[in-house]
């Protein structure tokens, strides 16, 4: 009976698990490239329970015969296994912003911070003051080549990711460029996106703001692709989390949380009930 508390409260605690990914899940459906994480459970072994007063071992010449009755199976709850991010392609949103950029197809941007190199699916991007390509917190974005330092108004990408600029109106930093007097008579490479793949993407690390890291079991992030994602220049990819499914998700959660609360309080009213016929003392009142 003391085990049956115990599974009760794996499998609340279990459930709290779930509402944290379902509630993390919901307060970034609108971040943009945000991958939605999945528990996973793991269940302990089942035991088989058989009739302790009853001798069930039948012997014969050959050896013997276990006749026990079996009175069922007991499991012995569960625990939270890890939290799985699905990697499912998002939606894409237009939005005529040549410095918004999505990803079609696995892979990743990749980001220069101070901590070392990132990986993102979030393209809102911008130009900081000196030109340069860079992220929502000024990070840069990288190029094969480095960061990206471009002009606004005369620069294109294409859907591998290639950067290219109209030579005649790339000379002076300072001179401004307008979409009516860009003519791109003279196109000229600047760089190409780096995007990379990793061999375990599962085991990515999430830092927050759609950034990953790579970590051991994820190995190191390559550029070398079987398939390379297509870039969509004036899209975004939105967070691939279904409002609805979600809250499907967290009405079941909720139900298997009382449910666990509730065996939890009848093995204990019926533990109760055993102590007191055990002990006829806690009856003389």
């Amino acid at each position: 009976m003391i085990r049956g508390l115990y599974t009760g409260a794996s499998g609340m605690v279990v459930q709290m698990g779930h509402l944290d990914a379902i509630a993390n899940n919901l307060a970034n459906v609108d971040l943009t490239g945000y991958k939605r994480d999945t528990p996973v459970d793991k269940a302990f072994p089942e035991i088989l329970l058989r009739r302790m007063n009853d001798d069930g071992v039948y012997r014969f010449p050959l050896g013997s015969v276990d006749t026990t009755p079996i009175v069922g199976r007991l499991g012995t709850g569960v625990e939270l296994n890890e939290v799985y991010t699905v990697f499912e392609q998002g939606p894409m949103k237009q939005t005529e912003n040549p410095f918004d950029m999505a990803l079609e197809g696995l892979g990743f941007l990749a980001i220069g911070t101070e901590g070392g190199e990132r990986y993102t699916r979030n393209g809102s991007f911008h130009l900081n003051d000196e030109g340069y390509l860079v992220t929502k917190e000024g990070q840069y974005v990288l190029g094969d080549n480095g960061p990206l330092k471009l002009k606004k108004n005369n620069f294109v990408i294409d859907q591998d990711g290639v950067v290219w600029q109209n030579a005649a109106l790339a000379g002076d930093d300072r001179r401004l460029v307008t979409l009516e007097e860009n003519e791109w008579e003279s196109m000229e490479r600047v760089d190409r996106l780096r995007l990379v793949d990793f061999d375990r993407t599962r085991y990515l690390k999430k830092e927050g703001n759609s950034m990953w890291v790579s970590t051991e079991e994820s190995g190191p992030a390559r550029t070398q692709m079987q398939e390379r994602p297509k870039l969509r220049q004036g899209f975004l990819e939105g967070a691939n989390v279904n409002v609805v499914t979600e809250m499907v998700r967290m009405i079941e959660v909720n139900r298997s949380y009382e449910a666990n609360q509730k065996l939890i309080q009848t093995e204990d009213a019926l533990l109760g009930r055993l102590v007191q016929r055990r002990d006829p003392r806690l009856n003389e009142e």
